[in-house]
């Protein structure tokens, strides 16, 4: 389940885990173009309502976000401070179980 909204969330730096970019080296060209696209809307002063950037309920330490790439597929992320790590980036429902 998740929380639809950031409250207040102030993205400043952009992180990638190994797990992130090994993800995305799997995804297909479009794909990765469009998360290129996407991915740097998180720095912006106001997060993007068109992401959908949630908070994900159950996670607290760390909290985890994610945000949609497509109608299918997600980032999931976490915020230390003003620095987004992410995560994976893969299809909802794998986001769901493993994010």
């Amino acid at each position: 389940m998740t929380v639809i909204g950031a409250g207040g969330v102030v993205i400043r730096t952009i992180q990638l885990s190994n797990r992130f970019e090994r993800d995305f080296k799997k995804l297909p060209p479009e794909l990765k173009a469009l998360c290129q696209e996407i991915l740097p809307k998180l720095l912006e002063i106001a997060v993007s309502p068109g992401l959908r950037f949630e908070k994900l309920k159950g996670y607290h330490k760390p909290a985890l976000y994610s945000l949609h790439i497509t109608g299918n597929y997600k980032v999931s992320l976490e915020i230390n401070g003003d620095a987004a790590l992410l995560r994976r980036i893969a299809c909802h429902d794998e986001i769901d179980r493993q994010p």
